[in-house]
């Protein structure tokens, strides 16, 4: 859900903020500005609650998912899907994937 951040309806930075504040850890709101927050990572260097950025709207970053750590990631895509998983190597999210950051606790 657009502008969600509660388990009624998330959009995908609603959903990564509401999973990082379980933990005790405070993101930003959007995906631009959680891909701002942590330290950049390597592709390589991918690992289980490492956050993946996407863009999926031309230049700027506009998605945001939690990898798994198996060359997946957890996402809510859209307003129209359920949260799920997918493949970072998939063609569409390989061809969009802008980066990842690592989040640590306060």
């Amino acid at each position: 859900r657009s502008g969600g951040t509660s388990p009624a309806g998330f959009d995908c930075s609603g959903f990564v903020q509401y999973l990082y504040r379980q933990a005790g850890i405070a993101l930003p709101r959007t995906a631009e500005d959680q891909f701002d927050a942590g330290r950049s990572l390597r592709p390589d260097d991918i690992a289980a609650g490492d956050l993946v950025f996407f863009r999926t709207d031309g230049h700027r970053v506009s998605h945001v998912g939690i990898a798994t750590g198996d060359g997946g990631f957890i996402h809510a895509p859209s307003a129209r899907s359920r949260v799920r998983v997918d493949r970072l190597d998939a063609s569409y999210w390989a061809d969009h994937f802008a980066g990842a950051r690592r989040i640590r606790a306060p």
